[in-house]
This record gives C-alpha cells, sequence and structure tokens, in this order.
C-alpha cells in the first residue's frame, strides 16, 4: 500500500511539472514507483503470503499505469528533439 501511494503522489507531482525535463523526470519517478509495487506484489505470491488470485487485478493495473507511462515519457521526449 504504501509504494502504491506513491505512484499517485508522484503522478500528480508530474502534472504540475514546470518543464518537459521536469514532467519527464517526475514521470520516471512514477515508473519506478510503480514497477516497484509489482515487486512487491509478486513477493506477497512467491512467499504465500497472498494467492496470485487475490493479486492478478492490482498487477494487471500497475502493468497498464507501467505502460502508460512509458508511452508518455516516450512521447514527450519525442517532442523535444
Amino acid at each position: 500500500m504504501r509504494c502504491s501511494t506513491s505512484v499517485g503522489a508522484n503522478h500528480r507531482a508530474a502534472c504540475r511539472g514546470k518543464s518537459t525535463a521536469d514532467v519527464v523526470a517526475k514521470l520516471g519517478i512514477v515508473e519506478e514507483e510503480a514497477d516497484e509495487s509489482v515487486y512487491w506484489m509478486e513477493l506477497l505470491v512467491d512467499s504465500g503470503v497472498l494467492p496470485a488470485e487475490r493479486v492478478a487485478a492490482l498487477k494487471k493495473e500497475a502493468d497498464e499505469l507501467i505502460a502508460m507511462t512509458v508511452a508518455s515519457i516516450k512521447t514527450l521526449r519525442s517532442r523535444r528533439q
């Protein structure tokens, strides 16, 4: 829960970025934090704490957020060139 709330907070900060470079940097943090959330979910499943079915929807959503964030970063970088 803790690492996942960082995703939202950093996305909000990216929305208020002062420049394209600032937004890209903040979205990079969003990507890292979302990936870390997936890691913790995988760890919970692999250690037997939670069944895979219990985290499947959350993991799917996190993977989708990562994909959207990476696409946004690529778009912003291509616009700068």
